[in-house]
């Protein structure tokens, strides 16, 4: 007879973290869930400017959706997560490993309308996800042509609505037979507090350039001592040598430009003096070839080519605050793998030229962005 005897077998009591592993291991689950986070469904972001101005102000703080667009996955994944590409003059960042673009499928492609977060394309000597992020409207998508006529933006041959809060610039005429030049220095810059009127050009002592709010433009007309006030535009034909594609080929300005197709994937154009002018940017910086000149043709990465074939969808941004804004119209269209994402939504803002005690802007607190 064989005799079974059954023993239970004795277990260790489990080892109680100490405080200082419990805090340790609650950091690095914060850490790792805040960077999926912030990588792949949302990121924060600062307005830290006015060219938006009007729509979102300077000290509004907002959520930007990843998922709307797709989540880009990480270009330079050796990087310290929650800082600034460069802090104390020092990189937070390993440029020697950088890996291709790949972004996840989203729920929507960038829209005209849409005010999007992106990397600045101009940068191109700085990976492209440690680039300076902005913020502006898609104005024009792939394959779209877009042309402004005296400051009026046209995509297809059809002026595109504006911004309710869209804000420009005005040549303002004083009338000093009106006012009481002794008062006027404060009364006028108290006025221009009270209605959030900035001063861009004093041109001569009876007239300057102004950004008005639209909200407030009627008011300032009337006040007693306000001879005129116009639109400023610039007048079509006169170059500016900073505007996109800086060239005098091209004799564009800041309210007068174009036509312009943006480039789409998969869109064929012929390589001439002109398409070399407006595309050579995208084809060489964005798309990473090497154009050269074989007599009167052109070479393609050391081969003979007379047409070129995109291998990105580009979009045009401009700020709201048209005259006070660094946008397209300077460096030219954004590739697709600049966007970040869609701004959705204001969750905090602060004024910064507000005391302590009035500088939160309840009134903007969790308010959709449109």
């Amino acid at each position: 007879m064989k005799w079974n005897f059954a023993f239970k077998k004795k277990t260790k009591p489990a080892v109680k973290k100490s405080k200082v592993r419990e805090w340790a291991d609650a950091l690095v689950f914060a850490i790792v869930a805040a960077t999926i986070i912030r990588g792949l469904l949302f990121s924060a972001y600062a307005i830290p400017s006015g060219s938006m101005e009007g729509t979102e102000l300077t000290g509004d703080y907002l959520f930007v959706s990843k998922l709307s667009y797709g989540a880009r996955m990480p270009i330079t994944p050796l990087s310290i997560p929650f800082t600034e590409p460069v802090m104390y003059g020092m990189k937070t960042y390993f440029s020697g490993w950088q890996l291709g673009y790949h972004r996840l499928p989203g729920f929507t492609s960038v829209k005209k309308g849409d005010i999007v977060v992106f990397n600045k394309p101009s940068e191109t000597g700085t990976p492209i996800d440690q680039r300076t992020t902005l913020i502006k409207r898609c104005q024009a998508t792939a394959g779209d042509t877009l042309t402004i006529v005296n400051a009026q933006v046209y995509i297809n041959g059809k002026a595109a609505p504006n911004a309710p809060k869209a804000q420009t610039s005005y040549i303002v005429t004083i009338d000093r037979t009106k006012i009481d030049t002794n008062t006027f220095g404060q009364a006028i810059t108290q006025t221009m507090q009270d209605l959030g009127i900035e001063v861009l050009n004093q041109m001569t002592p009876d007239k300057c350039e102004m950004i008005i709010p639209v909200d407030n433009l009627s008011t300032f007309k009337n006040y007693p001592y306000i001879k005129s006030i116009v639109p400023s535009v610039v007048p079509a034909g006169q170059y500016e040598a900073d505007v996109f594609p800086n060239n005098p080929k091209f004799k564009w300005n800041l309210d007068n430009f174009g036509p312009l197709v943006l480039p789409k994937k998969g869109m064929t154009i012929p390589l001439n003096d002109s398409t070399i002018i407006l595309y050579n940017r995208a084809i060489e910086q964005y798309e990473g070839n090497r154009l050269g000149r074989q007599g009167k043709g052109f070479t393609l990465n050391g081969k003979p080519a007379s047409t070129y074939t995109f291998q990105m969808d580009y979009y045009w941004m401009m700020g709201d605050n048209r005259h006070n804004s660094l946008d397209s119209r300077f460096w030219g269209y954004v590739p697709e793998d600049h966007v970040v994402g869609k701004a959705v939504i204001t969750f905090f803002s602060t004024d910064p030229n507000k005391d302590l005690f009035h500088k939160i802007r309840w009134n903007r607190i969790l308010r959709p962005i449109n």
